[in-house]
């Protein structure tokens, strides 16, 4: 068998980044894109292509580049995502468009070139990333769980899409995962304990762990699994726990 070659976007970021050093130290072929490229040599990434993931020219190129460079991609993973909390009544149009673009459009543009590069191949592993706040209703995260909920939605048809091409395409909605992008969430020591305690399992959750499951699901471990969102939360969307002592 040859090597695999996983292509990951916003390879940078939290998730990202953990899930780029697991699959290069399974001796994986491992590149992706981000706003600005930086040098990931240090984890074992191969390259790091810049590109606007809203700008749906700016990823069929750096797509066509890695197919260049490295071949056809054995798995994508999307770790393009951001973090918004207003309730609707106060939401500017500018901040529902950008929610929307940035969550849901991007993973559109990035899951349109990797079907169309996998499906020649007939073979191929795609993961997008939801939320829990997709499935389970969270004040003030109306934008994120419509554009996370569209994620969900592009899931279940693509993978019934491409199953007969050999693509599966599976997602993972996190609960409150400690990255960059939630530094603003978790700034106090009592906003992180009130965080801590929404979570069933009753911690924040760490980016490793988020990219064990979607190495996994990239695997051949997960050949027969397709068109699911696995819940990756503390228990948070599924499970209510007993009330803790003191």
């Amino acid at each position: 068998m040859s090597q695999p070659f996983h292509f990951i976007g916003g390879i940078t970021g939290g998730v990202g980044r953990a899930l780029a050093e697991r699959l290069a130290a399974s001796g994986a072929t491992v590149a992706g894109y981000a706003r600005t490229a930086e040098d990931l040599s240090d984890i074992g990434v191969e390259k790091v292509f810049e590109a606007d993931a809203r700008d749906s020219g700016a990823v069929g190129r750096v797509f066509k580049e890695a197919e260049n460079a490295f071949g056809t991609p054995t798995g994508y993973a999307h770790c393009i995502g951001s973090v918004f909390l207003k309730p609707v009544h106060t939401m500017k149009d500018e901040e529902w468009t950008e929610v929307i673009a940035t969550n849901l459009t991007t993973a559109f543009y990035a899951l349109r070139a990797a079907v169309t590069a996998m499906r020649r191949e007939k073979a191929g592993s795609i993961v997008l990333v939801s939320s829990v706040a997709a499935r389970f209703g969270l004040p003030s995260h109306e934008a994120i769980a419509a554009a996370k909920g569209g994620v969900e939605g592009l899931v279940r048809a693509a993978s019934a899409s491409y199953a007969n091409f050999g693509v599966r395409v599976n997602g993972v909605a996190p609960g409150l995962v400690e990255t960059g992008a939630t530094k603003h969430l978790l700034g106090s020591e009592q906003a992180r304990k009130m965080s801590a305690s929404m979570h069933p399992l009753g911690r924040i959750g760490a980016p490793d762990e988020v990219a064990s499951l979607m190495a996994w699901l990239l695997s051949e471990d997960a050949a027969w699994v397709s068109g699911q969102v696995w819940s990756i939360d503390g228990g948070m969307g599924g499970i209510m726990p007993k009330p803790r002592a003191g």
